[in-house]
């Protein structure tokens, strides 16, 4: 719930409600009883973290990269040379 400040017009009587949003606005000067009463605009509170905070590390990769660079295993063909292994459909291997 916000703190709202308030100002009377014809005391000049400046005081704040704790007071929920949907509470209807103070008409009322609790110190001269007057009907003068204005709500002032205010800045707002900023932004506010509870808890232990956030850090750059709590959305790190958890991987160490390992799986982006996945590596093509070799295979040895019957000739003595190596060649990589390619299992696209549609592809034939090298005679």
């Amino acid at each position: 719930m916000p703190t709202y400040s308030y100002v009377c017009k014809a005391c000049g009587h400046g005081f704040e409600r704790f007071q929920s949003m949907t509470d209807k606005v103070v008409k009322k000067c609790p110190s001269c009883g007057k009907l003068k009463v204005k709500r002032l605009i205010g800045a707002g509170a900023g932004l506010i973290f509870k808890g232990s905070g956030f850090y750059i590390t709590d959305y790190a990769r958890k991987s160490s990269g390992g799986e982006d660079k996945k590596q093509t295993p070799i295979k040895k063909e019957t000739n003595g040379s190596t060649t990589k292994s390619d299992k696209s459909p549609g592809t034939k291997p090298a005679d």
